[in-house]
């Protein structure tokens, strides 16, 4: 799997790691808001749910049975994956071919939670999670659904992103450019989450992770919430060390 390696200013504990990991359901702001605060702190950015949605093109276009759990399993560890790290530019490749609109469709959203729920599949997926991390000399921002909990349980910052159920549906229409009807949405987000909650939880915060809800803050106030959630811990933290 290959990236580009962005270059990196440090703005928060120079020299050392920075993890931000952010967890939270479908239509919650994760990946708009993880990538903002990622350009703004200068730190890498990795966008979880877009490796499986990948994975379930990838298995979707070579015929792969998604209800064989070694099949997906197989198709995970040679999925042939190209993906952004970093906040200004976002792909996402798979055999050089251009997927970056292709797995936002209604079928992918639609077959994800098959794939995302097949462990050995997660497995996969979240070594190479973890080495994408270590790459960028743990200084990212990483979004996701069991990042705080499962892919970097001892990062810096952890944060569990949410919103009410009418926020995020009225979000998510809008991110679709009012493509999908009421029921589509429906299942984009509210079925969606029941279907990935039986492997992973990302509703409710684990100890240790601080929880933003953002159901009456705009984008902007998000992003601001969000960076004092980072810079606030971030301080706290050196004081302690002193």
């Amino acid at each position: 799997m290959t990236q580009e390696l962005i270059e990196t200013v440090d703005v928060l504990r120079p020299g050392k790691s920075l993890v931000v990991a952010i967890d939270g359901p479908s239509g919650s702001g994760k990946s708009s808001v993880s990538k903002e605060v990622a350009r703004r702190l200068k730190l890498a950015y990795l966008d979880t749910g877009a490796m499986y949605r990948a994975l379930t093109w990838f298995c979707l276009d070579n015929g792969t049975d998604l209800d064989d759990g070694a099949s997906v399993e197989a198709a995970s560890k040679s999925l042939p994956l190209e993906i952004s790290t970093s906040p200004l530019e976002e792909y996402v490749r798979v055999g050089g071919a251009d997927v970056t609109l292709a797995i936002r469709e209604p079928s992918i959203s639609a077959a994800v939670s098959a794939v995302a729920t097949t462990l050995g599949a997660r497995t996969e997926l979240i070594r190479r999670q973890r080495e994408l991390i270590d790459k960028h000399h743990r200084r990212m921002v990483v979004e996701g659904r069991d990042i705080t909990t499962v892919v970097a349980p001892h990062a810096e910052v952890r944060m569990l992103l949410t919103a009410s159920e009418e926020a995020r549906l009225r979000r998510r229409g809008i991110q679709l450019g009012g493509s999908q009807n009421a029921e589509q949405l429906a299942a984009q987000v509210t079925e969606r989450d029941a279907k990935d909650s039986t492997v992973v939880n990302f509703t409710r915060a684990a100890d240790g992770v601080v929880t933003l809800d953002s159901s009456e803050l705009d984008f902007a106030g998000t992003v601001d919430a969000a960076l004092s959630i980072v810079t606030g811990i971030v301080n706290h933290q050196a004081l302690n060390r002193d």
